[in-house]
């Protein structure tokens, strides 16, 4: 069995964060030295085919939520809260539908239980048009992803993945072959007729249309007790985007 790759920060009650689809748990680093300070015991997960966990042709939800049960179960957690954002978001929902037992409170940032057409096109193929023989610096590999992708903040969140995997050659940490291979399973809707009773928080970044209203009641069928807050400022990034009112948002509920 393998287990997936974490950072862990503070003591207290676990509270784990699931990053989103080409992110990683470093992604989270500052909330996580907050919430540490606040009383909580902080563990940024990488999940399969991400950072510095295993890579793996298989890549799906289900695969996930797996993953993260043999997660809590190595490290004897119990009653666990869990934050995941965007396709992290979608683990977490399912994980909490399969082992309720398992989780206190739920929070789920910039995701909705519904399916999302795939839309990551783009930034697979400049991704793929990456050759690290050639774009030996991220100078270089920022200025070929740049071809395909205009926004600045998109290609530094990517670089972020960018590492040193021998003395002359860089690569990205995430399994891209995976990820371009499975790139539909990641707009996977929440299995029909799946319910979490639990305190369930969404935050919907106030730019980002992948919570609009119409979504509203199918959370509302799969997470009964739930309630759903605006990040005002912020589009789907909204941690990075608006970090003062998402973690303020995030302390009350937990706290």
């Amino acid at each position: 069995m393998q287990i997936l790759h974490s950072r862990i920060v503070g003591e207290g009650k676990p509270l784990l964060i699931l990053h989103g689809y080409f992110g990683m748990g470093d992604n989270w680093k500052t909330h996580a030295n907050s919430l540490a300070k606040d009383g909580f015991e902080v563990h940024l997960i990488d999940q399969r085919n991400h950072g510095r966990s295993f890579h793996s042709d298989e890549f799906d939800y289900e695969l996930m939520v797996a993953d993260l049960y043999d997660y809590i179960i190595h490290y004897q957690l119990e009653k666990v809260h869990l934050l995941g954002h965007s396709m992290g978001g979608k683990t977490v929902m399912l994980f909490a539908t399969e082992y309720a037992e398992l989780v206190d409170k739920l929070i789920v940032a910039d995701i909705s239980p519904r399916m999302y057409p795939p839309h990551h096109h783009d930034i697979l193929k400049a991704l793929n048009s990456v050759d690290f023989t050639i774009q030996n610096s991220r100078k270089l590999i920022d200025g070929k992803l740049s071809e395909l992708i205009s926004e600045v903040g998109i290609r530094q969140f990517l670089l972020k993945s960018v590492y040193r995997k021998t003395k002359d050659e860089l690569a990205f940490r995430f399994n891209l072959k995976s990820l371009t291979e499975n790139n539909d399973e990641v707009g996977e809707a929440l299995p029909s007729f799946t319910v979490f009773e639990g305190n369930t928080l969404f935050l919907k970044g106030e730019n980002s249309g992948y919570i609009s209203v119409n979504e509203e009641p199918i959370i509302e069928a799969h997470f009964p007790n739930s309630t759903i807050k605006l990040i005002t400022n912020a589009g789907h990034w909204l941690h990075a985007e608006n970090p003062v009112s998402f973690y303020t948002e995030v302390i009350a509920f937990i706290k």
